[in-house]
């Protein structure tokens, strides 16, 4: 596909020429860069973390790292609309958002809003220069992550220090982070249960701090593992936002988290519709008449559907967010739907792959495990749809209706 082929094809009026710009620029990166290095980045071990490295430098070089910080800190787009079709284009491949540092983009945007003029140049700022990587620890063993309220870990002020004492896991970047974000116990049960927790940040050469073990995701390691704090003290001035606040803050993270990857899983399953035409219009594709069998096109037509139908929901999403309104409803909505056309499209394209799609010659084995973790990760399918059930059934009753717009 041509430079003009592509800018036509991603081309919208409602973004801006940087943006369309950039996300030009990302898919050529990632199809000459990414793509044919996705067999080696999946070997793990350190000559995969060294070629991401590598290809994470020459992202920086070109002036795609990073494009959804905070302007302030090297970001190039301030809006989620404007972000919309670079984040796509990042998450065409399973490694790619490593690389661009789009994950860590959150946890820049949270530290600027939230953080004291110390925390900005601690962690922030370090963090913009390639120097500190996040992460974020919330969900423990044995709670499920749905129900934050059950969370342990706890955290005393003492002497101008906290002490923080529990377990979590399932935290990503967990190998090679320099510092957590840990969500724990401020205060007992005389306050209300959103005044109970706080957001605490943790460098992990703390003293206490311990990774226990990595954790795979479906027989891959992914960077996920389980961490623990045992009597771990960090200064006071590490608190993220208030006191009591870090369920209000945990709301924002997953919010605009929810919406981040789902704009990454919309890149990975457009990502195996364009396998799936390949297939179908290959020489064995061909030979096979796939492209005149019914349920093939059923197969096409249903890719097409999903995720058409999620790039529009995530923009809806999006806009609530930039003009400032609770979008919670639309934010989960989104989150769904992108995962569901990433399960649909990768499932399709494996499906026309045969055999084939289900070694490790193509990337649809990897994007498969991703389509499935989607529905758990960053909030499973039952939480949502019960939480935007409530909420839509209270709007009837609070409203009489359901006003979309």
């Amino acid at each position: 596909m041509s430079q003009a082929e592509i800018g036509n094809r991603y081309k919208s009026p409602s973004h801006t020429e940087l943006a369309q710009s950039l996300s030009r620029k990302v898919r050529m990166f990632v199809d000459e860069m990414i793509i044919p290095n996705e067999s080696r980045l999946a070997e793990g071990g350190d000559p995969a973390s060294r070629l991401q490295s590598e290809l994470t430098k020459k992202a920086r070089n070109a002036g795609l790292w990073g494009s959804f910080y905070p302007l302030s800190h090297g970001g190039k787009i301030a809006s989620l609309e404007d972000y919309l079709i670079v984040g796509e284009q990042e998450g065409r491949s399973e490694f790619s958002p490593a690389i661009f540092g789009t994950h860590t983009a959150l946890d820049a945007r949270m530290l600027l809003k939230f953080g004291t003029e110390e925390i900005r140049k601690a962690f922030l700022e370090p963090m913009a220069a390639g120097k500190a990587v996040p992460s974020y620890g919330m969900t423990e063993p044995g709670h499920g992550g749905s129900f934050p309220s059950l969370i342990t870990t706890s955290a005393r002020l003492s002497n101008g220090n906290w002490t923080i004492n529990g377990r979590k896991w399932f935290v990503g970047n967990a190998d090679c982070a320099t510092f957590v974000t840990v969500l724990a116990r401020t205060a007992n049960e005389k306050n209300t249960a959103r005044e109970q927790f706080s957001m605490i940040l943790v460098p992990t050469d703390s003293r206490g701090f311990t990774i226990e073990r990595p954790l795979s995701i479906m027989g891959r390691h992914l960077g996920q593992g389980e961490i623990s704090f045992t009597d771990v003290q960090v200064p006071e001035r590490n608190l993220l936002g208030s006191c009591g606040s870090g369920m209000a803050l945990m709301s924002q993270r997953l919010g605009i988290g929810r919406l981040l990857r789902a704009m990454n899983w919309v890149g990975l399953a457009q990502r195996c519709f364009d396998l799936m035409g390949a297939r179908v219009n290959s020489e064995r594709g061909l030979s096979g008449r796939l492209p005149d069998k019914q349920l093939v096109r059923q197969h096409i037509v249903h890719a097409y559907q999903a995720i058409a139908s999620a790039r529009e929901l995530i923009r809806i999403a999006a806009r609530r967010i930039d003009a400032g309104c609770c979008g919670d409803i639309e934010i989960n909505i989104a989150k769904m739907a992108a995962s569901q056309a990433l399960w649909a499209a990768s499932d399709s394209a494996m499906q026309l792959h045969g055999a084939e799609g289900l070694s490790d010659l193509t990337p649809l084995s990897g994007i498969y495990r991703i389509a499935r973790t989607s529905r758990i990760l960053d909030g499973t399918d039952e939480s949502l749809i019960s939480s935007v059930g409530r909420r839509l059934i209270n709007s009837f009753r609070e409203h009489n209706g359901y006003h979309f717009a």
